[in-house]
């Protein structure tokens, strides 16, 4: 579904991106793990056309979307849930995921609202309350229910569990699996390297700008340079 090849991009004469190949088959969950400054958000902005890349391809469903502006890459069905939890803080639960809508251009939802309510109950109960008020366990469910409404084929999602606590941390990737279920493909970036491989198919570890391993997120648990640099294991 996804390709990347050889994607380099710089920040200033800065390197973030140094050569990175990478794929993403449908239906799968593909991790991305790596210390902070490693060029993950780099890599998910360039797929996505906030950024754009020096040279290398971005090909989507035998397309080609290197470089394309943002919304050029959502209407080829290709949402990202960004950092940070942006949401529209003074617009309603509701307002926020009719934005949402806005992605299909044209195209037909694969998420309706009611689908998005199944899968986090908690927005149906808060829907006329303003998104700014809500936690931030809730306002991460927003973000990801909104980029849903968007009739994503390719989910890219930006450190999910960031600041959350860990009841929420699992609520979250709950909802994940259940998505993945439905056979949604996801492209994950995540700092917890344990929650990444245990919510993921393959992985694929980046450090300073480039793919340092990969493969199934099973044998990625288990290599002893992973454990030791990112699992907190000797």
């Amino acid at each position: 579904m996804l390709e990347v090849r050889d994607l380099k991009v710089s920040y200033s004469g800065i390197q973030a991106l140094r050569g990175v190949s990478m794929n993403v088959s449908s239906g799968e969950t593909v991790a991305l793990i790596g210390p902070n400054g490693a060029g993950k958000s780099s890599l998910l902005n360039t797929i996505s056309g906030i950024v754009r890349p020096e040279s290398g391809s971005v090909m989507f469903e035998a397309g080609d979307i290197t470089g394309a502006r943002a919304w050029v890459v959502t209407k080829a069905g290709v949402l990202q849930v960004p950092e940070g939890r942006k949401v529209f803080g003074e617009m309603t639960v509701l307002e926020n995921l009719q934005v949402g809508e806005t992605a299909l251009h044209g195209r037909a939802p694969t998420y309706r609202l009611q689908d998005v309510f199944d899968v986090f109950p908690i927005l149906q109960e808060r829907r006329e309350q303003r998104a700014g008020s809500l936690s931030g366990g809730q306002q991460q469910m927003l973000v990801i229910a909104r980029a849903l409404m968007g009739g994503p084929r390719l989910l890219l999602l930006d450190e999910p569990s960031l600041g959350l606590a860990p009841v929420i941390i699992s609520q979250v990737f709950d909802a994940l699996a259940e998505l993945k279920a439905q056979g949604l493909t996801i492209l994950l970036v995540e700092q917890n390297a344990h929650l990444a491989l245990t919510a993921s198919d393959r992985a694929y570890v980046i450090e300073q700008g480039r793919i340092m391993k990969s493969g199934a997120s099973m044998d990625l648990a288990k290599d002893p340079e992973v454990t030791a640099l990112y699992l907190g294991q000797e």
